[in-house]
Order: C-alpha cells, then sequence, then structure tokens
C-alpha cells in the first residue's frame, strides 16, 4: 500500500487557494485521491509522499522525448540566459517555423502560440474570415479547447445528445453564451451518412469542418477507413475549410502526425502538446494562400507567443526527432503494450476494445467495438477505474479519467513495458 497521506495534507491546503485544489478541472480525481507531483525523469513520476509510478499521463500528452529530458532542457537554459520575451520576432522561431513546414505535409505557413485552445481558436478566426461563413461543424466527445466555440458536445451524457440524424449540440460548461450555438452543428464521430447529409444541407454556410484524427480525449476512437478522405473531399465541394486538429498527434504518432500517418492535407492544422516536450508552445498553419489573409484584416497575436522557453524546447525536441528514432521506438514498444493487454483481455474472458496508436492508445471494457462517443458510453468505465486504482497502488499511472488516452515517450523501456504488463496481468485477474 502506498503512502498517499501527505497527497491528502496537501490537497487540504491547496483547496484554500485554487478550486479544487488544483488549476485545472483535468487534474482534479477527488477528494483524498487527486495525487500531486514531486518531481518527474524519463518515463517515471514521484508524487510528494514519494511513491514511484511508471507514468502513462505525460502530462496529458506533451512528454514525447521524456520527463527532464537533458538536451532539451540544456538549450532552454542556454537561450533563456540571453532573455526569455521579446517584441520582435527572433531567428530560433523561424528555424522552428522551417521545422514545422519541413515535417508536416499539409503546412505551408505557420504562427506560433501558447496552447492548444490558443491554436484552435486563431485557426477557426482564420477559416471564418477566409470563407466569409460562420457555421462550425465539429464531432461529439472531439475536444478542441477551453475556447467557447468548440466546447461543445464534449463531455455530456450521450442521451442529451438527442437523435443520430439530428444531434443537439450541448455546451460543456455553464458560462458558454447560448448564441454561440447557433454557430455549430454536431455530429457522432464516424457517421458517413450523417456528414455526407449535413454538407448537402450546410455545406455553402460552414466556414470549417474541424476534427480530431482520432478522439483523443474519448478512449483514442479511430477514425474508419476512408472517413478523414470524406471530409476533405467534402470540404474540397462546398469551399469549407478543413481544420485537422493535431494538437495530441502531431509530432506523436508520426514525425509529420496524422498527416504523415494517413497521407492527408488539411487546410489547416492545431499543434502544441508534443511540439515542445512540455514546454510552452503551439502552433497553427496551413495552406499559403489561407494563412497569408492573417494580418490583412485578420487579427492573430499574443504576448508570449515566441516566449523563449517554448521556441527553444521545440527547437531542441523537432532536432532530435529529426536526428534519432524516436518514433520507431515508441512504435515498437507502443505495439508490444498494446498488444499485451489484448492477451491480457482475452485470457480473463473479458470483452474489452484496445483503440488509438502506439504511441497514444486506450481501451473500452465491457463492449466488443465503438466508432464514437455513443459507443464508447456503454463501456464499464467503473471497471476501467478500479483496474487503473489498482495498477496505481503497484506504481503504474494511466489517467484516471477512462476518455484519456495512454501516452508513451522515448525514454519508457522495455523493462517499463514488462512491468506494465505484469501489473495488469494480475489486476485484470484479481479486481472483478
Amino acid at each position: 500500500m502506498k503512502n498517499f497521506q501527505k497527497n491528502v495534507e496537501l490537497q487540504q491546503r491547496a483547496k484554500q487557494v485554487l478550486p479544487l485544489g488544483v488549476n485545472s478541472n483535468f487534474r482534479y480525481w477527488g477528494e483524498g485521491i487527486t495525487p500531486y507531483v514531486k518531481k518527474a525523469k524519463g518515463s517515471h513520476l514521484w508524487d510528494v509522499g514519494g511513491n514511484e509510478y511508471i507514468d502513462y499521463r505525460l502530462a496529458f500528452g506533451p512528454i514525447i522525448l521524456g520527463h527532464a529530458y537533458d538536451e532539451v532542457d540544456e538549450k532552454v537554459i542556454e537561450e533563456v540566459r540571453n532573455g526569455v520575451l521579446f517584441a520582435m520576432t527572433g531567428e530560433l522561431e523561424l528555424d522552428v517555423a522551417e521545422m514545422i513546414v519541413e515535417m508536416c505535409p499539409g503546412v505551408e505557413m505557420v504562427r506560433t502560440a501558447c496552447s492548444g485552445t490558443e491554436a484552435t481558436m486563431h485557426a477557426i478566426r482564420v477559416a471564418r474570415a477566409y470563407t466569409g461563413r460562420e457555421l462550425i461543424l465539429k464531432f461529439e466527445g472531439n475536444y478542441h479547447g477551453f475556447q467557447d466555440h468548440t466546447l461543445w458536445s464534449t463531455y455530456a451524457p450521450a442521451e442529451a445528445y438527442g437523435n443520430r440524424r439530428s444531434p443537439i449540440p450541448i455546451p460543456a460548461s455553464s458560462g458558454i453564451p447560448r448564441a454561440l450555438g447557433q454557430a455549430i452543428l454536431t455530429l457522432p464521430f464516424n457517421d458517413f451518412e450523417g456528414f455526407e447529409r449535413v454538407m448537402r444541407s450546410y455545406g455553402e454556410q460552414i466556414a470549417a469542418v474541424i476534427t480530431e484524427p482520432c478522439q483523443g480525449n474519448c478512449a483514442a476512437i479511430l477514425p474508419q477507413p476512408g472517413f478523414l478522405e470524406l471530409i476533405r473531399q467534402k470540404t474540397s465541394e462546398y469551399g469549407a475549410v478543413f481544420i485537422l486538429d493535431e494538437v495530441k498527434t502531431g509530432f506523436r504518432i508520426a514525425k509529420g502526425g496524422a498527416q504523415e500517418y494517413y497521407n492527408l492535407k488539411p487546410d489547416l492544422a492545431t499543434y502544441a502538446k508534443a511540439l515542445g516536450n512540455g514546454y510552452p508552445i503551439a502552433a497553427f498553419g496551413g495552406k499559403r494562400e489561407i494563412m497569408s489573409i492573417i494580418g490583412h484584416g485578420v487579427s492573430q497575436g499574443g504576448t508570449y507567443t515566441n516566449n523563449k522557453p517554448g521556441i527553444a524546447g521545440a527547437w531542441a525536441t523537432l532536432k532530435i526527432m529529426q536526428r534519432e528514432p524516436v518514433h520507431e521506438t515508441i512504435q515498437q514498444r507502443g505495439t508490444r503494450l498494446m498488444n499485451g493487454l489484448r492477451e491480457i483481455f482475452d485470457e480473463n474472458g473479458i470483452q474489452a476494445v484496445v483503440s488509438g496508436y502506439p504511441a497514444m492508445f486506450s481501451f473500452a471494457v465491457g463492449i466488443d467495438s465503438m466508432t464514437c462517443q455513443r459507443d464508447w458510453t456503454q463501456s464499464d468505465r467503473d471497471l476501467y477505474l478500479r483496474w487503473a486504482e489498482a495498477a496505481m497502488e503497484r506504481g503504474v499511472m494511466p489517467d484516471y479519467d477512462p476518455r484519456e488516452p495512454w501516452f508513451l515517450s522515448y525514454s519508457h523501456t522495455d523493462a517499463d513495458i514488462d512491468r506494465t504488463l505484469e501489473v495488469y496481468a494480475e489486476v485484470v485477474r484479481t479486481v472483478k
């Protein structure tokens, strides 16, 4: 049994000055069970009680190389000695932009930001400005940051969404203006017929269709073959902008992200997370014709968009990706972990779906297939959480939210994979 008392004490202290005792709702697990971190290195993390874990949360995905990765940190330290923030552009920013354009097939011009939320917010504004339209189409269960324009039909119970043929957009928070609901259309992910029907009805009014390549906040549900290609085809046909939200998949599932993985070129794409191995950096970019309208009656900016820690972190991270077998290594070890979990489920007669990519995957228990959030809500989330709690007691840390994927880094070792599979073999066998 791990010593969790220090975590409990820190939560009580934190609740006096931080809502829920945390700086993001996603870091709150509940009373007496919310962990507080002390340090991390490589693929391992230690909480304030000194408990050690193999970390599969990786800061919700940004840590692609490993925690406290020496080469990245050394570059950041070197750069910040000459200043942290400037009201002008530096050469290092240009280096980063050129690497993004080189690595991502659909990106011809790019602008940086500080978070994925900012990147999607800016991309949507550019799409609306470029098309002269206002409607945005997004898919249920997809998360595109905390900006009000797309925080709809993200976390609500599926029964609240209405019929598949006429879904009801549901705001994910109080405080989102109701009027914004008039500018959003929603559909289940992987709904081929529904998407074609909506495009026939609204295609010429839609400014942008935005989607993640897989459902990054809903068990990493993959696109069905041809679904992303259908979005590409229909947005071109109706003059809408196709925004591919690669905040989670970008620089993670391949050097060029989902664009390389699926051989797909959207009009705009958004990035963050793995771009900087944890430093605050994001980006959005795409076709030169679309990006070129920025600054010509189209506003985009931010005081911290060229913050030196983020830019330097991205510079070092991308250089390492270009030089070393980062993605090949993660692919090999992640595949072994996914296959090992499938074998454990099969050996114990557990019905489960393992979905996603070796660098970013999840599983849903008690169902045999899932193509959208409505399917996932039929899974046994309580059993998933009991397994997660038991795994953490044994030093393996997935996220406490069953919607959030497992992430792997370049620093995860074969020994980490072995230990994780040992733990889950025991957990699945004993925790019913």
